[in-house]
C-alpha cells in the first residue's frame, strides 16, 4: 500500500463517533477476465439510495451467514487458501474457512446473478438433507456445483473502529472462466447493484471507489503480475494505534 493511500485511510476515520462495534465476518469475490492481454475486473455500482456507500463501485460481497459453513459441497478449498483463511482468527476450523468461501460465491450469485462452479448434477447434498433456500435453488436448477477450489485469497481488511458498520472482510478472486451460468434480471434500477461493468484493472482506479477497494485493486494487480496461482503471502489491513497497518499472513 502506498504512503498516500495509507494516509487517506487514516484521515478518513479520525472524526468517527459511532459506538464501537465488533466487526462482522464478511466475504467479497473479485472476478477477473484474463482472456485478453489486459485483465479486467467486474465491479458493480451500488444503488444511490443505500445508506452504506451509496453510488460507489464495489466488488460483490457481504456478511457471512451461519448456514454458509454448513453447506456440504464435494469441492474443497486449496490447502494454501484454507491455511491463509485460518490465520489470526478465533476458533479456527475447516468449517469456518469453508463458510468464508461459500459466502463469497453466494453473495456474487445474489447480487449479480452469476453462478460460479462446474456443471455437474447441481448441489451434491447427502440423502435426506433439504436444499437450502434462496440462491442455492438456482445452482441446483442449473445443474451447477460451486467450486471452492477456483478461489484465491487476495487480501483481508478490517473496518476501523467507530464506523457505522464494521466488517472483517476476506477478499477472494476467481477467473471469469469459473462463471458457469447467469440468472437474468438480477441487475435493475431498484436492485442492490444497479450496474455491472468489466473494466481494466489499471483503469478501475478512476471510478468512484471506496479507498479500501483501491487498495485491494493494487494488491490484485501485484498478484496478477507475480502469477495469479502462485503461492503468495496475504496482506491483512487493520487499524493499530490510530494508523492503518499492512501485515502479511
Amino acid at each position: 500500500m502506498s504512503t498516500e493511500l495509507a494516509d487517506r485511510l487514516t484521515r478518513e476515520v479520525r472524526d468517527r463517533t459511532f459506538p464501537n462495534a465488533r466487526p462482522k465476518d464478511a466475504a467479497t469475490l473479485i472476478l477477473i477476465d484474463r482472456a485478453q492481454a489486459v485483465p479486467k475486473v467486474l465491479l458493480g455500482r451500488r444503488h444511490h439510495g443505500h445508506k452504506f456507500m451509496p453510488g460507489k463501485f464495489v466488488f460483490p460481497g457481504g456478511r457471512v451467514e451461519p448456514h454458509d459453513r454448513q453447506l456440504p459441497l464435494s469441492s474443497r478449498l486449496t490447502p494454501e487458501v484454507e491455511a491463509q483463511l485460518l490465520r489470526r482468527v478465533e476458533r479456527p476450523s475447516p468449517a469456518k474457512a469453508h463458510g468464508f468461501a461459500v459466502a463469497a460465491i453466494r453473495e456474487v450469485a445474489e447480487e449479480t446473478g452469476l453462478l460460479l462452479g462446474r456443471r455437474h448434477n447441481g448441489l451434491s447434498l447427502p440423502d435426506g438433507l433439504p436444499l437450502p433456500d434462496g440462491v442455492w435453488a438456482a445452482f441446483a436448477a442449473a445443474g451447477i456445483e460451486p467450486d471452492l477450489g477456483a478461489l484465491r485469497l487476495i487480501a483481508r481488511a478490517v473496518t476501523p473502529p467507530r464506523r457505522p458498520k464494521r466488517f472483517d472482510t476476506r477478499f477472494f478472486a476467481a477467473d471469469a472462466s469459473a462463471i458457469a451460468h447467469r440468472v437474468e434480471n438480477v441487475i435493475h434500477p431498484e436492485a442492490e447493484l444497479v450496474e455491472l461493468i468489466w473494466v481494466p484493472v489499471g483503469e478501475a482506479i478512476t471510478l468512484d471507489l471506496p479507498i479500501i477497494t483501491q487498495v485491494v485493486l493494487a494488491e490484485l494487480e501485484a498478484r496478477i503480475a507475480f502469477g495469479f496461482d502462485q503461492p503468495r503471502p496475504i496482506p491483512y489491513y487493520r487499524m493499530v494505534q490510530s494508523r492503518f497497518v499492512r501485515e502479511l499472513l
